[in-house]
């Protein structure tokens, strides 16, 4: 940590444990031009994640910027309310402030204020676009929608030369943000990617000062909470399908596709304003099945497509001669009044190019089968290469479709284009046309 920032630290009262530590570190990162904008803490409940950010903002970045513009937001509650009143007491009780309980800011004797903002639901945050701030805190950043976490964003300027604007944020696993979030800390963080963004990951037990009966709250509790909560797992979420999905156990390096495999083959599930998607995938000699590649582009001719697919197939130095099958969603064959479809631009340069089988109860099914169940031994028959991001990312926040249970609820991109459960179907499609192993393979060895 920078000596100064640890200096007014210690002067405080507050002595951040390791995690926190490098929470602090990341906030300081943003100083530098190159540096990132945004830096999130957290990943369960218990890590003293609120107590970091707190300090950070009201101990070292108000006290070292004279005159800075801060806002905290808070989902509202009388419960966080008074958790705020007693952290304040806390973190604050050596630093001069003055706290003005009606309008909720803290004003320090150097001019900057922390102004604190509430927010029950998304349409709250509007009260607060336009304005400008210098720093942006938000708390429980998961229970805000994808795109008023962008709104909030705006926010987040300054007209000063000795400030860099920047956003700091913590939160759960779950809640109505979980996928945006993920995508935009969680993925990079996990793939070493970070540029604008820095993920501290923290669980419970990175806090030495919690008591052990919060702890053992947190361990009674069952399924995705348990997962979400106390391990802070964020291939999880409420109400998710594939609950057996599990990122340690079914994403793997990717390697070569080897000649000797009998069988790799193509789906694609046809969009244009929403996106085509296709995936390859290849089966080897002893029945595990690999999804190897992920393609997925909106409004483009299929002409691009075509060109694309094959460069996909290129990079694993495979052809068209190669394919066992290729399937299509069968709206590929929905003809128009001149008789044309979608599929007869394919048909010239993928001949094997047939409907695929579109049954979506059959086809969760037989995803959800062949994931297992690795935290009960049931090892997977399908694993996933760790190129493909955008299907792991899909994998993870697909949900229960409430008027059919069996099913995976429809999920459609959003205006930024992101989102979407185009990947999904096109790899429900590819499995469910997969080769029976038995019989085929022994058609191949005897012929």
């Amino acid at each position: 940590m920078p000596r100064g920032q640890l200096i007014r630290f210690l002067e405080a009262g507050y002595v951040p444990q390791p995690k926190q530590v490098a929470f602090h570190v990341a906030c300081r990162e943003c100083d530098a031009p190159d540096g990132p904008t945004e830096v999130g803490f957290g990943g369960a409940r218990g890590p003293g994640k609120s107590h970091a950010l707190l300090a950070q903002m009201a101990l070292d970045d108000c006290q070292r910027a004279a005159g800075l513009k801060c806002l905290l937001l808070r989902k509202v509650g009388k419960a966080v309310r008074e958790a705020f009143e007693d952290m304040r007491s806390s973190v604050l009780a050596r630093t001069p402030h003055d706290y003005n309980k009606s309008s909720g800011t803290v004003k320090f004797p150097n001019g900057s204020r922390i102004i604190m903002g509430h927010f029950k639901n998304d349409a709250d945050i509007d009260n607060y676009l336009g304005l400008e701030y210098d720093l942006v805190g938000v708390e429980e950043a998961t229970t805000l929608s994808a795109s008023k976490y962008r709104a909030i964003r705006t926010c987040n300027r300054t007209a000063r030369g000795d400030w860099r604007p920047r956003m700091y944020t913590n939160a759960n696993p779950g809640g109505v943000g979980h996928g945006y979030y993920k995508r935009r800390f969680i993925l990079p963080w996990r793939e070493g990617t970070e540029s604008d963004t820095r993920f501290i990951g923290a669980t419970v037990d990175d806090n030495a000062f919690v008591n052990a009966g919060y702890r053992r709250n947190l361990e009674l509790l069952s399924g995705w909470k348990k997962r979400a909560w106390l391990e802070g797992d964020w291939d999880i979420a409420a109400g998710q399908f594939f609950t057996n999905f599990c990122h340690d156990e079914h994403v793997v390096p990717a390697t070569d596709v080897p000649a000797y495999w009998p069988f790799k083959w193509l789906a694609m599930d046809y969009g244009w304003t929403h996106p085509t998607a296709v995936v390859l995938l290849a089966k080897d000699n002893e029945s595990r099945t690999y999804l190897v590649d992920e393609y997925r582009l909106a409004r483009k001719l299929p002409a691009i497509h075509v060109e694309n697919i094959r460069a996909m197939l290129g990079r694993w130095g495979l052809t068209v001669d190669d394919l066992y099958a290729f399937v299509g969603g069968a709206d590929m064959w929905k003809r128009d009044r001149d008789g044309r479809c979608v599929a007869d631009e394919y048909l010239p340069d993928f001949p094997l190019l047939e409907p695929a089988d579109m049954s979506r109860v059959a086809g969760a099914s037989t995803l959800l089968t062949m994931l297992g169940d690795p935290r009960e031994g049931m090892r997977p028959t399908l694993y996933i290469f760790d190129n493909c991001t955008r299907t792991v990312e899909t994998l993870t926040i697909l949900q229960h479709d409430q008027n059919r249970p069996e099913d995976v609820m429809k999920v459609d991109v959003n205006e930024s284009g992101e989102g979407g459960d185009d990947l999904y179907d096109a790899l429900r499609y590819g499995l469910m046309a997969q080769p029976l192993t038995g019989s085929l393979q022994v058609d191949v060895l005897t012929w």
